[in-house]
């Protein structure tokens, strides 16, 4: 009786544009190699990573893992099916920022190959965003509605210029033409340059939380960002690097603390009003168009939501 190949109860899909626009080595072979056993898939031009999840869950043999090779889109949506099909996630990153990955501890596809090699799973929370009654969408790290998603529809006008220089033109677009947005939450109606809700507590001198800090609190963490200062603020305050938001903050450039509300709750619901700016809202870093008539934007966390292979410890 032979032993199993390793992997073989692993569906590695390759979003292989992840990396190439970033011009990195292509990494599926490293993932064949570490894992002899596991399918792996490179998704087409036509293909949806849904598409293929399903195919391999109809087989004969469904897999027990979904690894996915790709960035912060890609790993969002496969944790969004991993839950959906009681699977397993291996994050194998090759994307832009890898937010996800880089708060479970894994900078690289090294790293996340070690820690299946590790065998070391562990639950973590995330949260579930629904606009209206439509079904809920997981979320890994945060969602945003406001400047973000517009610096965001501006940059992907640009996507000729690469993500480098279409960001530049976008902030400085939108540094002239960002829009406020009338929101109502709990009867409350206030006119807001963004907001961001965030999936577990994060540093509280941070506006966009982009990148979560712990892994188990099952708790949002919104900061909300009122329209009383300038469009430069608003943009400044779309910043995440440290380094970043600390020359910006000695500059002066982002806003005052008592511009940003703060809230802390396991459930957040939020309304935008119609016709005060585009309809459009953004989930680790995945654009998403509404309508015309305004929505209503819910997030709710969920404990021990989703299992991880993470760094042996």
């Amino acid at each position: 009786m032979t032993d199993t190949p390793i992997g073989g109860e692993v569906l590695v899909v390759a979003n292989s544009r992840s990396g190439a626009s970033l011009g990195r080595p292509d990494r599926v072979p490293d993932v064949r190699r570490r894992m002899p056993g596991a399918t792996v898939r490179e998704l087409g031009e036509s293909e949806t990573l849904d598409d293929v999840v399903a195919g391999a869950m109809a087989g004969e043999n469904p897999p027990s893992v979904l690894a996915i090779l790709g960035g912060d889109g890609s790993v969002s949506r496969a944790a969004h099916l991993a839950r959906r099909h009681d699977l397993t996630l291996l994050v194998l990153p090759n994307g832009t920022f890898n937010h996800f990955a880089r708060s479970v501890g894994i900078p690289d596809v090294d790293a996340g190959l070690d820690a299946y090699a590790a065998a070391n799973v562990r639950p973590v929370a995330v949260a579930e965003a629904s606009v209206d009654d439509g079904e809920p969408i997981t979320v890994l790290n945060a969602v945003s509605l406001g400047a973000y998603p517009e610096f965001l529809a501006e940059r992907e006008r640009r996507t000729s210029l690469g993500k480098w220089w279409g960001g530049a033109v976008a902030a400085w677009r939108e540094m002239h033409g960002a829009h406020a947005v009338d929101v109502v939450r709990g009867g409350r109606r206030a006119s807001v340059w963004s907001v961001f809700a965030g999936v577990g507590p994060n540093d509280p001198d941070r506006i966009a939380t982009m990148q979560r800090a712990t892994l188990d609190e099952p708790v949002i963490d919104v900061r909300v960002h009122h329209a009383r200062g300038t469009r430069a603020r608003a943009i400044a305050s779309l910043a995440f690097g440290e380094k970043t938001v600390a020359v910006l903050r000695a500059l002066r450039v982002m806003p005052p603390a008592s511009d940003i509300e703060r809230i802390l709750d396991e459930d957040f619901e939020i309304e935008v009003r119609a016709g005060s700016a585009p309809d459009i809202w953004v989930h680790d870093g995945e654009l998403e168009e509404v309508g015309e008539d305004g929505f209503r934007l819910r997030v709710r966390a969920v404990g021990d939501g989703l299992r991880v292979y993470l760094p042996a410890r």
